[in-house]
């Protein structure tokens, strides 16, 4: 059973299994590969071929029935488009990095292009280092040192923002909302499972933060 982020002699520890840390720690590497800048293709690319899936996806698969009002598959949000016209941006990233003037869109795109890349390659060390931190553990323990500490909260973050945006939370009222809808559903829906691991990740974070305090 996991216990939250408690302070002990400069170190922050916690205990999750092997399973808490495989979840957090895929879902982190799937942020990450969302944050990082894309590499240039090459010029004789050609169709992409099919990975494994998202797994924000996976775990928010076959919610869209439950009504929270918007697609939660990243694939979904966007048209399908051919030829040369490059896909839309995703929609979390403007969770993740959010518009800097929203009467001006020429203007916050221009500061978007200014700055995103710097925002994004410190949002990819944060992410590196609590996969690492967390990779590394041998047994349940967590033991953090201070900046891996916040390099942890800062990407629990950007993962909720990430899940959030999937699973449709716009504001407090979208939670009580979906908390509500699967009130009467079997332990095993997908719905379930989505909104237990939105859970875990707040009150994982909220523990660290609680125990960041001085």
């Amino acid at each position: 059973m996991a216990r939250g982020f408690k302070r002990r002699n400069g170190r922050y520890v916690a205990r999750l299994d092997v399973v808490e840390r495989g979840l957090v720690v895929g879902l982190m590497e799937q942020v990450l590969e969302l944050v990082e800048p894309e590499p240039e293709p090459p010029a004789d690319a050609g169709e992409p071929t099919a990975g494994s899936g998202d797994e924000f996806d996976q775990i928010v698969a076959g919610l869209g029935s439950i009504g929270v009002g918007v697609s939660l598959s990243a694939a979904d949000q966007v048209p399908e488009l051919t030829g040369d016209v490059p896909p839309p941006r995703d929609p979390a990233l403007d969770r993740i990095f959010p518009t800097a003037n929203r009467e001006d869109d020429q203007l916050a795109a221009e500061f978007r292009r200014l700055t995103e890349d710097g925002l994004r390659a410190r949002k990819a060390a944060n992410l590196t280092t609590a996969i690492d931190a967390l990779s590394e553990v041998g047994d349940q323990k967590v033991s953090l040192l201070p900046d891996q500490a916040l390099a942890l909260l800062v990407a629990l973050t950007d993962v909720r923002l990430v899940l959030g945006e999937r699973l449709g939370l716009k504001q407090d009222s979208d939670l009580e909302l979906l908390e509500e809808q699967v009130s009467g559903l079997a332990e095993d829906d997908p719905a379930v499972y989505a909104l237990a691991v939105y859970d875990f990740l707040t009150w994982l974070q909220e523990t660290l933060a609680h125990a960041l305090v001085p």
